[in-house]
């Protein structure tokens, strides 16, 4: 095995899936389907916003060491203020996922390999709501990822 050091939140992932009842749900194999379109405005009935509050502050805190939910927490944050079962649904699928890639997390190596590489991604006008887009983006130092956002646009 390579020499570096791996940084992971397994503990913390296991108490988030603990804390909010997901330790039985089977896993999936993405932490959003593809496609999925959020709005404000959803049928859905509303859901305990202390809860939902709570859910995505732990999602967001573990964002940190898995930079692979950042972008389906990033959507489902939007809907802080007035959550719907359908804002749930998504979340928890967030949750499934991490039920299945609990041991993940980021490895620096200790190989010297300055290659700098990024990788973008955007969405234009597809927020439902408002109509903005979004960009995601990943920067890596060797194999190592130094640098993830997600950053919605003005227009």
């Amino acid at each position: 095995m390579e020499d570096g050091i791996f940084i992971s939140q397994e503990s913390y992932t296991k108490e988030i899936l603990k804390k909010f009842n997901m330790l039985n749900f089977n896993p999936v194999k993405t932490p959003m389907e593809s496609g999925t379109k959020l709005s404000k405005f959803d049928e859905g009935e509303n859901v305990d916003l202390t809860f939902f509050k709570s859910l995505m502050g732990s999602l967001r805190y573990l964002t940190c060491t898995r930079p692979d939910i950042l972008f389906a927490v990033r959507v489902v944050s939007r809907f802080m203020e007035a959550p719907t079962s359908t804002h749930l649904k998504v979340t928890r699928r967030i949750l499934r996922y991490l039920k299945g890639t609990i041991d993940f997390g980021l490895f620096y190596s200790s190989f010297i390999d300055l290659n700098l590489m990024g990788f973008c991604d955007s969405d234009y006008a597809g927020d439902m709501d408002d109509r903005k887009g979004t960009n995601g983006f990943v920067f890596f130092l060797g194999d190592s990822v130094i640098f993830v956002g997600v950053q919605r646009n003005s227009s």
